[in-house]
């Protein structure tokens, strides 16, 4: 075990292998089922929560992990694994309490564990962009970096990590709140396909499709434009419950773009609260330094 730990969130949507290759710890989110209690990605699963969630007559409600949460994932790295300096990478403070949980535990352990080093990251991003961000974090580990150079590492990728996202519908992230600036879509006609991001840690309307076919001819131009043709990308093509709609997108990226790394993920069940089933997308960065990709 490293000296160096990175931390994430079940929220990041990492595919296990990853998460086991590159050491990633994650800590998982909760989901208020009725007078249930559910700990994401622990004992609520991908399969059987999409299954359900279209017969759900009252929306879940999700919550953050609270510091305490973290200050028993900090601790256990530090006295059980020897770690000396975390990395501890979430998703939007804006759409989520996981960086400020964080930022408490930081500040309480400090009277437990002393020599104790952790960066609190806020990505200012979600779904596999906040993923890309730890993964590429943990890579950074491995080859022996230190910690600002990891914390560094994030930071470069977080203004050119991009996400596009498309759903028959935006009443899930509407219901919970999580609609941003893309309020004015939700009423959109049945056969409009809305096409969403995120700028400055908040949703926002990319445009709309007549079709998913349009929504996701629309995503490769949109990465095209933004990353310039022949430019090395990596990307991940992320979904709920609709893996056939993220192998559609995957067929149009691999005809245009010049892709050095794919990862083929499911939202986790406290993220696809919001989405919904149906949702497909991708999130990928431009590698533009081969040292650092």
């Amino acid at each position: 075990m490293s000296r160096l730990a990175i931390v994430t969130d079940s929220v990041a949507g990492i595919p296990e292998r990853l998460i086991r290759e590159l050491n990633i710890n994650t800590v998982p989110y909760y989901i208020h089922r009725g007078s249930e209690v559910l700990r994401d990605l622990v004992n609520i699963d991908r399969a059987s929560f999409y299954k359900w969630l279209p017969t759900a007559t009252q929306l879940p409600t999700t919550a953050s992990p609270g510091p305490g949460d973290y200050i028993t994932m900090y601790q256990h790295l530090a006295e059980a694994e020897g770690v000396e300096e975390i990395a501890s990478i979430h998703m939007t403070s804006k759409g989520s309490g996981a960086y400020q949980a964080a930022m408490a535990a930081k500040a309480m352990i400090v009277e437990i564990l002393p020599r104790l080093k952790i960066e609190v990251i806020d990505t200012l991003n979600a779904s596999m962009c906040h993923g890309w961000m730890a993964i590429e974090a943990a890579r950074a580990v491995l080859e022996n970096k230190t910690l600002p150079e990891v914390v560094e590492r994030v930071k470069s990728l977080m203004p050119i990590t991009r996400m596009i996202h498309t759903a028959d519908t935006l009443k899930y992230l509407y219901m919970g709140g999580r609609i941003g600036r893309a309020k004015h879509l939700v009423g959109s006609l049945l056969n409009i396909k809305p096409l969403i991001g995120m700028e400055d840690g908040v949703i926002v309307p990319l445009g709309t499709a007549r079709s998913r076919k349009q929504a996701y001819q629309s995503m490769v131009d949109m990465v095209e434009k933004a990353t310039g043709a022949g430019t090395k990308i990596k990307i991940a093509y992320v979904h709920a419950a609709a893996q056939e709609e993220a192998l559609k997108i995957k067929e149009l990226v691999e005809g245009r773009l010049q892709v050095v790394e794919e990862i083929m993920t499911e939202l986790s069940p406290a993220l696809g609260v919001h989405t919904g089933p149906g949702t497909a997308g991708l999130c990928y960065f431009p590698v533009l330094d081969d040292k650092k990709g």
